[in-house]
Protein backbone atom coordinates (compact mmCIF):
# COMPACT_ATOMS: atom_id res chain seq x y z
CA UNK A 1 0.00 0.00 0.00
CA UNK A 2 1.37 3.16 -0.97
CA UNK A 3 2.44 5.45 2.34
CA UNK A 4 0.89 9.19 1.87
CA UNK A 5 3.35 11.61 1.42
CA UNK A 6 4.14 14.73 3.98
CA UNK A 7 2.86 16.64 1.50
CA UNK A 8 -0.36 14.73 1.43
CA UNK A 9 -0.13 14.38 5.56
CA UNK A 10 -0.08 18.35 5.79
CA UNK A 11 -3.09 18.78 3.31
CA UNK A 12 -4.51 16.64 5.19
CA UNK A 13 -3.71 18.27 8.76
CA UNK A 14 -4.77 21.50 7.33
CA UNK A 15 -8.24 20.14 6.77
CA UNK A 16 -8.76 18.50 9.47
CA UNK A 17 -7.83 21.33 11.61
CA UNK A 18 -10.28 23.77 9.10
CA UNK A 19 -13.01 21.48 10.52
CA UNK A 20 -12.09 21.53 14.56
CA UNK A 21 -10.62 24.94 14.74
CA UNK A 22 -7.20 25.35 15.58
CA UNK A 23 -6.21 25.24 19.75
CA UNK A 24 -2.83 26.49 19.55
CA UNK A 25 -1.64 28.69 21.93
CA UNK A 26 -0.09 31.70 19.94
CA UNK A 27 2.26 33.90 21.74
CA UNK A 28 2.34 37.90 21.85
CA UNK A 29 3.12 39.34 18.19
CA UNK A 30 5.71 41.76 19.74
CA UNK A 31 4.95 44.71 17.65
CA UNK A 32 5.52 48.49 17.67
CA UNK A 33 2.25 49.54 20.31
CA UNK A 34 2.34 51.04 23.28
CA UNK A 35 2.34 48.04 24.80
CA UNK A 36 5.36 46.81 23.43
CA UNK A 37 8.43 46.01 25.99
CA UNK A 38 11.66 47.75 25.39
CA UNK A 39 12.95 44.18 24.49
CA UNK A 40 10.36 43.95 21.70
CA UNK A 41 10.92 47.09 20.22
CA UNK A 42 14.60 46.35 19.98
CA UNK A 43 13.69 42.99 18.57
CA UNK A 44 11.29 44.73 15.84
CA UNK A 45 13.78 47.09 14.82
CA UNK A 46 16.63 44.87 14.07
CA UNK A 47 14.02 42.85 12.07
CA UNK A 48 13.28 46.07 9.61
CA UNK A 49 16.79 47.25 9.80
CA UNK A 50 18.79 44.02 8.94
CA UNK A 51 18.35 42.10 5.79
CA UNK A 52 15.69 38.97 6.52
CA UNK A 53 16.41 36.68 3.70
CA UNK A 54 13.73 33.19 3.82
CA UNK A 55 15.18 31.38 1.15
CA UNK A 56 11.76 28.59 0.94
CA UNK A 57 8.29 29.64 0.41
CA UNK A 58 5.71 28.09 -1.26
CA UNK A 59 4.15 30.63 -2.63
CA UNK A 60 4.15 29.72 -6.11
CA UNK A 61 2.43 26.34 -5.83
CA UNK A 62 -0.11 27.63 -3.53
CA UNK A 63 -1.27 29.90 -5.89
CA UNK A 64 -1.47 27.29 -8.94
CA UNK A 65 -3.95 25.64 -6.60
CA UNK A 66 -5.88 28.73 -6.01
CA UNK A 67 -4.86 32.00 -7.29
CA UNK A 68 -4.93 35.26 -4.67
CA UNK A 69 -3.87 38.25 -4.62
CA UNK A 70 -0.38 38.60 -2.42
CA UNK A 71 -0.05 41.86 -2.63
CA UNK A 72 -3.16 42.60 -0.48
CA UNK A 73 -4.26 40.69 3.05
CA UNK A 74 -5.04 37.08 2.69
CA UNK A 75 -7.39 34.95 4.77
CA UNK A 76 -5.51 32.03 3.84
CA UNK A 77 -1.95 31.24 3.43
CA UNK A 78 1.56 32.29 5.68
CA UNK A 79 2.34 35.01 3.23
CA UNK A 80 1.23 38.11 2.29
CA UNK A 81 2.74 41.45 1.70
CA UNK A 82 1.39 43.05 4.27
CA UNK A 83 2.19 40.55 6.92
CA UNK A 84 5.72 40.30 5.66
CA UNK A 85 6.47 43.99 5.75
CA UNK A 86 5.42 43.50 9.35
CA UNK A 87 7.57 40.75 9.91
CA UNK A 88 10.66 42.76 8.27
CA UNK A 89 10.75 40.28 5.62
CA UNK A 90 13.29 41.45 2.61
CA UNK A 91 14.04 38.67 0.56
CA UNK A 92 12.09 35.78 -0.61
CA UNK A 93 13.29 32.52 -2.64
CA UNK A 94 9.53 31.75 -3.91
CA UNK A 95 9.65 27.84 -4.92
CA UNK A 96 9.28 26.60 -7.37
CA UNK A 97 8.24 23.21 -6.23
CA UNK A 98 7.57 20.20 -9.16
CA UNK A 99 5.60 16.84 -7.29
CA UNK A 100 7.87 13.98 -7.95
CA UNK A 101 4.45 12.63 -10.02
CA UNK A 102 4.73 15.59 -12.69
CA UNK A 103 8.07 14.68 -12.78
CA UNK A 104 7.17 11.21 -13.24
CA UNK A 105 4.82 11.96 -16.08
CA UNK A 106 7.84 13.91 -17.93
CA UNK A 107 5.96 17.55 -17.47
CA UNK A 108 8.46 18.75 -14.69
CA UNK A 109 9.71 21.43 -17.22
CA UNK A 110 6.15 23.14 -18.67
CA UNK A 111 5.46 22.80 -14.98
CA UNK A 112 8.11 24.33 -13.62
CA UNK A 113 7.41 27.33 -16.17
CA UNK A 114 4.00 27.92 -15.23
CA UNK A 115 4.76 28.63 -11.71
CA UNK A 116 7.83 30.74 -12.63
CA UNK A 117 5.40 32.51 -14.83
CA UNK A 118 3.67 32.97 -12.03
CA UNK A 119 5.74 34.78 -9.60
CA UNK A 120 6.62 36.57 -12.84
CA UNK A 121 2.58 37.61 -13.13
CA UNK A 122 2.72 38.74 -9.02
CA UNK A 123 5.72 41.12 -9.31
CA UNK A 124 4.44 42.76 -12.61
CA UNK A 125 0.78 43.45 -11.03
CA UNK A 126 2.60 44.96 -7.66
CA UNK A 127 5.50 46.35 -9.01
CA UNK A 128 5.40 48.89 -5.94
CA UNK A 129 6.00 46.52 -3.86
CA UNK A 130 7.85 43.37 -5.14
CA UNK A 131 10.67 42.99 -7.62
CA UNK A 132 12.43 39.88 -9.17
CA UNK A 133 16.07 39.47 -7.43
CA UNK A 134 18.70 37.49 -9.94
CA UNK A 135 21.60 38.78 -8.61
CA UNK A 136 22.46 40.19 -5.23
CA UNK A 137 22.61 43.62 -6.79
CA UNK A 138 19.00 43.00 -7.34
CA UNK A 139 18.83 42.83 -3.52
CA UNK A 140 20.32 46.14 -2.42
CA UNK A 141 18.64 47.80 -4.74
CA UNK A 142 15.36 46.70 -3.80
CA UNK A 143 15.72 46.70 -0.16
CA UNK A 144 16.30 50.57 -0.68
CA UNK A 145 13.49 50.97 -2.48
CA UNK A 146 11.24 49.61 0.38
CA UNK A 147 10.21 46.87 -2.01
CA UNK A 148 10.56 42.78 -1.27
CA UNK A 149 12.83 40.97 -3.84
CA UNK A 150 11.25 37.77 -5.33
CA UNK A 151 14.37 35.37 -5.90
CA UNK A 152 13.62 31.90 -7.24
CA UNK A 153 14.58 28.42 -6.23
CA UNK A 154 13.78 25.12 -8.22
CA UNK A 155 12.60 22.38 -5.50
CA UNK A 156 13.32 18.84 -8.14
CA UNK A 157 15.42 19.21 -10.37
CA UNK A 158 13.58 17.15 -12.65
CA UNK A 159 12.66 20.21 -14.57
CA UNK A 160 16.24 19.64 -16.24
CA UNK A 161 15.31 17.01 -18.09
CA UNK A 162 18.50 14.99 -18.28
CA UNK A 163 19.92 17.94 -20.46
CA UNK A 164 22.35 20.06 -19.28
CA UNK A 165 21.81 22.92 -21.55
CA UNK A 166 18.54 23.34 -19.37
CA UNK A 167 21.05 24.57 -16.47
CA UNK A 168 21.76 27.56 -18.59
CA UNK A 169 18.42 28.16 -19.58
CA UNK A 170 16.62 28.30 -16.11
CA UNK A 171 19.55 30.73 -14.72
CA UNK A 172 18.56 33.07 -17.83
CA UNK A 173 15.01 32.39 -16.61
CA UNK A 174 15.66 33.78 -12.86
CA UNK A 175 16.14 30.40 -10.92
CA UNK A 176 18.85 30.90 -8.27
CA UNK A 177 19.17 27.67 -6.69
CA UNK A 178 17.84 23.67 -7.83
CA UNK A 179 16.99 21.20 -4.86
CA UNK A 180 18.84 18.19 -6.82
CA UNK A 181 15.62 15.92 -5.89
CA UNK A 182 12.20 16.05 -3.60
CA UNK A 183 10.42 12.99 -2.41
CA UNK A 184 11.44 10.34 -4.94
CA UNK A 185 14.96 9.46 -6.81
CA UNK A 186 15.17 11.59 -10.09
CA UNK A 187 17.22 11.35 -12.79
CA UNK A 188 19.34 13.30 -10.85
CA UNK A 189 20.09 11.62 -7.45
CA UNK A 190 18.24 9.79 -4.37
CA UNK A 191 15.76 11.14 -2.28
CA UNK A 192 15.79 11.12 1.44
CA UNK A 193 12.50 10.00 1.42
CA UNK A 194 12.89 7.50 -0.90
CA UNK A 195 13.81 3.77 0.02
CA UNK A 196 14.77 3.44 -3.83
CA UNK A 197 18.14 4.48 -3.78
CA UNK A 198 18.67 3.53 -7.57
CA UNK A 199 21.77 5.63 -7.65
CA UNK A 200 23.66 4.82 -4.64
CA UNK A 201 23.78 8.74 -4.42
CA UNK A 202 23.79 10.96 -7.34
CA UNK A 203 23.23 9.95 -10.64
CA UNK A 204 26.35 10.20 -13.46
CA UNK A 205 23.68 12.72 -14.55
CA UNK A 206 24.20 14.09 -11.44
CA UNK A 207 27.59 13.98 -11.29
CA UNK A 208 27.72 16.40 -14.26
CA UNK A 209 25.34 18.26 -13.31
CA UNK A 210 27.28 19.95 -9.77
CA UNK A 211 29.92 21.20 -11.64
CA UNK A 212 27.80 22.68 -14.41
CA UNK A 213 25.35 24.43 -12.05
CA UNK A 214 28.58 25.76 -10.24
CA UNK A 215 29.69 27.26 -13.61
CA UNK A 216 26.14 28.84 -14.04
CA UNK A 217 25.95 30.75 -10.94
CA UNK A 218 22.99 28.21 -9.77
CA UNK A 219 23.36 27.06 -6.19
CA UNK A 220 23.43 23.62 -5.55
CA UNK A 221 20.72 22.62 -2.83
CA UNK A 222 21.21 19.64 -0.94
CA UNK A 223 17.80 19.64 1.18
CA UNK A 224 15.56 16.38 0.38
CA UNK A 225 18.81 14.37 -1.20
CA UNK A 226 20.33 11.51 0.52
CA UNK A 227 23.08 10.88 2.54
CA UNK A 228 25.30 9.31 0.46
CA UNK A 229 24.21 12.03 -2.64
CA UNK A 230 24.86 15.23 -0.13
CA UNK A 231 28.33 13.17 0.26
CA UNK A 232 28.94 13.17 -3.35
CA UNK A 233 27.84 16.80 -3.76
CA UNK A 234 30.32 17.55 -1.56
CA UNK A 235 32.88 15.98 -3.14
CA UNK A 236 32.45 17.42 -6.51
CA UNK A 237 31.61 21.28 -6.28
CA UNK A 238 33.62 24.13 -6.64
CA UNK A 239 31.42 26.43 -4.94
CA UNK A 240 30.11 26.50 -1.43
CA UNK A 241 25.81 24.67 -1.27
CA UNK A 242 23.27 25.21 0.64
CA UNK A 243 20.82 23.23 2.26
CA UNK A 244 17.57 25.65 1.75
CA UNK A 245 15.18 24.42 4.29
CA UNK A 246 16.61 21.65 6.33
CA UNK A 247 16.84 20.85 9.82
CA UNK A 248 19.02 18.56 12.50
CA UNK A 249 18.77 14.93 12.36
CA UNK A 250 19.96 15.69 16.26
CA UNK A 251 16.42 16.78 17.73
CA UNK A 252 14.62 13.91 15.06
CA UNK A 253 16.55 10.99 15.12
CA UNK A 254 15.94 8.53 12.32
CA UNK A 255 14.59 11.47 9.96
CA UNK A 256 16.42 11.21 7.26
CA UNK A 257 15.20 14.37 5.75
CA UNK A 258 16.92 16.41 8.35
CA UNK A 259 20.91 16.98 8.55
CA UNK A 260 23.29 14.96 10.80
CA UNK A 261 25.79 16.87 13.20
CA UNK A 262 28.50 15.74 10.52
CA UNK A 263 26.87 16.88 7.82
CA UNK A 264 26.34 20.38 9.25
CA UNK A 265 30.05 20.97 10.47
CA UNK A 266 30.96 19.40 6.55
CA UNK A 267 28.48 21.87 5.29
CA UNK A 268 29.81 24.78 7.37
CA UNK A 269 33.79 23.45 5.92
CA UNK A 270 32.61 23.30 2.36
CA UNK A 271 31.48 27.43 3.74
CA UNK A 272 27.76 26.60 2.48
CA UNK A 273 24.61 27.57 4.80
CA UNK A 274 21.96 25.14 6.07
CA UNK A 275 18.72 27.36 6.64
CA UNK A 276 16.48 25.96 9.31
CA UNK A 277 13.23 24.70 8.38
CA UNK A 278 10.18 25.82 10.87
CA UNK A 279 8.40 22.76 10.33
CA UNK A 280 7.22 21.13 13.88
CA UNK A 281 7.82 17.42 12.77
CA UNK A 282 11.50 18.72 11.17
CA UNK A 283 12.22 20.16 15.02
CA UNK A 284 11.12 17.86 17.42
CA UNK A 285 10.75 13.96 18.15
CA UNK A 286 7.20 14.47 19.37
CA UNK A 287 6.09 16.44 16.60
CA UNK A 288 8.23 13.41 14.20
CA UNK A 289 6.04 10.50 16.07
CA UNK A 290 2.80 12.22 15.72
CA UNK A 291 3.50 12.41 11.78
CA UNK A 292 4.46 8.75 11.97
CA UNK A 293 1.84 7.64 14.05
CA UNK A 294 -1.05 9.93 11.56
CA UNK A 295 0.88 7.42 8.60
CA UNK A 296 0.01 4.75 10.57
CA UNK A 297 -3.26 5.14 11.15
CA UNK A 298 -4.18 6.47 7.80
CA UNK A 299 -2.97 3.55 6.39
CA UNK A 300 -5.17 0.85 8.79
CA UNK A 301 -8.06 3.27 8.55
CA UNK A 302 -7.62 2.47 4.48
CA UNK A 303 -7.36 -1.03 5.03
CA UNK A 304 -10.14 -1.18 7.28
CA UNK A 305 -12.64 0.78 5.19
CA UNK A 306 -11.26 0.22 1.55
CA UNK A 307 -11.34 4.09 1.30
CA UNK A 308 -7.64 4.90 -0.28
CA UNK A 309 -9.37 6.53 -2.94
CA UNK A 310 -12.64 8.51 -0.58
CA UNK A 311 -10.89 11.41 -0.17
CA UNK A 312 -14.25 12.99 1.76
CA UNK A 313 -14.09 10.12 4.16
CA UNK A 314 -10.16 10.65 4.53
CA UNK A 315 -10.84 14.32 5.74
CA UNK A 316 -13.15 13.07 8.57
CA UNK A 317 -11.43 10.22 9.99
CA UNK A 318 -8.62 12.91 9.88
CA UNK A 319 -10.68 15.69 11.67
CA UNK A 320 -11.74 12.69 14.40
CA UNK A 321 -8.04 11.56 14.65
CA UNK A 322 -6.87 15.37 14.97
CA UNK A 323 -9.87 15.88 17.58
CA UNK A 324 -8.92 13.31 19.92
CA UNK A 325 -4.71 13.49 19.41
CA UNK A 326 -4.08 17.08 19.19
CA UNK A 327 -1.14 18.33 17.12
CA UNK A 328 2.02 19.02 19.42
CA UNK A 329 3.10 22.24 18.01
CA UNK A 330 6.82 23.62 18.34
CA UNK A 331 7.67 26.43 18.95
CA UNK A 332 10.46 29.19 19.17
CA UNK A 333 12.89 27.98 21.24
CA UNK A 334 12.65 24.74 19.43
CA UNK A 335 13.81 26.70 16.19
CA UNK A 336 16.32 28.42 18.18
CA UNK A 337 17.82 25.15 19.75
CA UNK A 338 18.83 23.66 16.40
CA UNK A 339 20.06 26.93 15.61
CA UNK A 340 22.01 26.97 18.76
CA UNK A 341 23.63 23.43 17.43
CA UNK A 342 24.20 24.11 14.01
CA UNK A 343 25.82 27.32 15.21
CA UNK A 344 28.25 25.17 17.26
CA UNK A 345 28.90 22.75 14.73
CA UNK A 346 29.08 24.47 11.56
CA UNK A 347 30.05 28.03 12.86
CA UNK A 348 27.99 31.77 13.42
CA UNK A 349 28.54 31.98 9.29
CA UNK A 350 26.99 29.00 7.91
CA UNK A 351 23.41 28.92 9.32
CA UNK A 352 20.42 30.56 7.82
CA UNK A 353 16.47 30.50 8.05
CA UNK A 354 14.63 28.59 5.21
CA UNK A 355 10.73 28.49 7.32
CA UNK A 356 8.49 26.55 4.36
CA UNK A 357 5.97 28.96 4.51
CA UNK A 358 3.14 28.03 2.62
CA UNK A 359 4.80 24.33 2.51
CA UNK A 360 4.41 23.32 6.25
CA UNK A 361 1.70 25.67 7.01
CA UNK A 362 -0.40 23.82 9.84
CA UNK A 363 2.50 21.98 11.20
CA UNK A 364 4.34 25.66 12.13
CA UNK A 365 5.61 26.63 15.50
CA UNK A 366 3.98 28.66 18.20
CA UNK A 367 5.03 32.46 17.24
CA UNK A 368 6.24 31.43 14.07
CA UNK A 369 2.83 31.15 12.42
CA UNK A 370 3.41 33.11 9.44
CA UNK A 371 6.00 35.88 7.56
CA UNK A 372 4.83 38.52 10.02
CA UNK A 373 6.78 36.56 13.14
CA UNK A 374 10.33 36.98 12.38
CA UNK A 375 10.50 39.46 15.26
CA UNK A 376 9.80 36.76 17.29
CA UNK A 377 12.62 34.98 16.26
CA UNK A 378 15.38 37.93 16.22
CA UNK A 379 13.62 38.46 20.27
CA UNK A 380 14.66 35.03 20.88
CA UNK A 381 17.87 34.63 19.46
CA UNK A 382 19.07 38.46 21.63
CA UNK A 383 17.47 36.74 24.59
CA UNK A 384 20.00 34.05 23.98
CA UNK A 385 23.00 36.30 23.67
CA UNK A 386 23.26 36.60 20.04
CA UNK A 387 25.10 40.15 19.38
CA UNK A 388 23.26 42.59 16.65
CA UNK A 389 25.21 41.50 14.10
CA UNK A 390 25.78 37.80 14.97
CA UNK A 391 21.40 37.69 14.74
CA UNK A 392 22.42 39.93 10.88
CA UNK A 393 24.14 37.00 9.44
CA UNK A 394 21.59 34.23 10.40
CA UNK A 395 18.76 36.58 9.09
CA UNK A 396 20.48 36.92 5.89
CA UNK A 397 23.97 37.75 6.00
CA UNK A 398 25.51 34.46 5.41
CA UNK A 399 23.17 33.60 2.40
CA UNK A 400 23.76 36.96 0.61
CA UNK A 401 27.71 36.00 0.94
CA UNK A 402 26.98 32.47 -0.44
CA UNK A 403 25.27 33.70 -2.94
CA UNK A 404 27.75 36.21 -3.89
CA UNK A 405 30.47 33.92 -4.20
CA UNK A 406 28.46 31.40 -6.50
CA UNK A 407 28.44 34.75 -8.34
CA UNK A 408 32.20 35.07 -8.39
CA UNK A 409 32.87 31.99 -9.48
CA UNK A 410 30.35 31.83 -12.00
CA UNK A 411 31.55 35.37 -13.52
CA UNK A 412 35.36 33.61 -13.80
CA UNK A 413 33.70 30.41 -15.74
CA UNK A 414 32.26 33.28 -18.17
CA UNK A 415 28.65 33.66 -16.96
CA UNK A 416 28.78 36.78 -14.95
CA UNK A 417 25.12 37.24 -12.71
CA UNK A 418 22.21 38.69 -15.17
CA UNK A 419 20.27 41.14 -12.80
CA UNK A 420 16.69 41.56 -13.18
CA UNK A 421 17.18 45.31 -11.74
CA UNK A 422 18.74 47.87 -13.35
CA UNK A 423 22.08 48.90 -12.25
CA UNK A 424 22.23 52.11 -9.54
CA UNK A 425 24.28 55.14 -10.38
CA UNK A 426 26.50 56.05 -7.56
Amino acid sequence: MTRPTLRTLILLLAAALTLIGCSREEVPEGDSSTDATPAEDKASDLAHSALIVDTHIDVPYRLHEGWEDVSKSTESGDFDYPRAKKGGLDVVFMSIYIPADVDAAGEAKAFAEGLIDTVEAVVADSPDKFGLATCTADVRTLKAQGKISMAMGMENGGAISGDLANVGYFAERGIRYVTLAHSKSNQISDSSYDDNEQWGGLSDFGKQLVPEMNAQGVMVDVSHISDKAFWQVLDLTKTPVIASHSSLRYFTPDFQRNMTDEMVAALGENGGVIQINFGSSFLTKTARDYSNATQAAIEQFRADEHAATDEEALKSFMAQYQDENPYPYADVDDVLDHIDRAVALAGIDHVGIGSDYDGVGPTLPIGLEDVSRYPNLVSGLLERGYSEGDVTKILGGNLMRVWAAIESYAASAGHPAKCAQPAQSS
